[in-house]
């Protein structure tokens, strides 16, 4: 394994410890899984048009937006979590929540210019019931809020240490 491949899996798990933390600590589902797509474009492409704060924090907050519209319109109750019968009207539901707010959430997200792919696994996690309430959204995006600052302090002390090391190298 290679220095870039390394350092790029550590910061990836590095990006997820403040919700991991917040979730053992808390109990609350402040890890999920799109936050591992989301670490993963992050420390694998942090210069990239799709790791910009705004896209991160706005597509994410576009996918609960659009995942709680399809849950509460088309669903009501349940998840895939305790899967419906198969051939059932709630099973229909669920999908076509699931099916309609990936179309709603890349649609808004183009739109507005705030791209982010992961989020599209967001919207999922919402329409089909995982993290299907208001207060549940909210966590969300203030998990993604969490990654996003981790990811900003990261590249901060790694600039400034570079920095140090350059001026470091010019005074001897």
């Amino acid at each position: 394994m290679d220095a870039r491949t390394l350092r790029t899996g550590l910061a990836a798990g590095a990006l997820l410890l403040v919700s991991g933390g917040a979730a053992w600590l808390t109990g609350l589902p402040a890890l999920f899984p799109s936050l591992g797509p989301t670490a993963y474009v992050l420390a694998d492409r942090p210069t990239a048009s799709e790791s910009q704060p705004r896209r991160v924090l706005g597509g994410h907050a576009i996918g609960v937006v659009a995942g709680l519209a399809c849950f509460v319109l088309l669903v009501g109750s349940g998840s895939v979590a305790a899967p419906p019968a198969a051939g059932s009207l709630a099973g229909l539901r669920l999908a076509a929540a699931g099916v309609l707010s990936v179309g709603l959430t890349t649609g808004a997200m183009l739109a507005t210019d705030l791209r982010h792919a992961p989020a599209c696994a967001t919207t999922l996690i919402v329409s089909l019931g995982l993290l299907s309430t208001a207060r549940a959204g909210l966590l969300v995006v203030a998990a993604v809020a969490a990654l996003v600052a981790v990811h900003r302090a990261g590249r901060v002390a790694v600039s400034q240490g570079q920095r140090t090391l350059g001026a470091s190298d010019t005074m001897q």
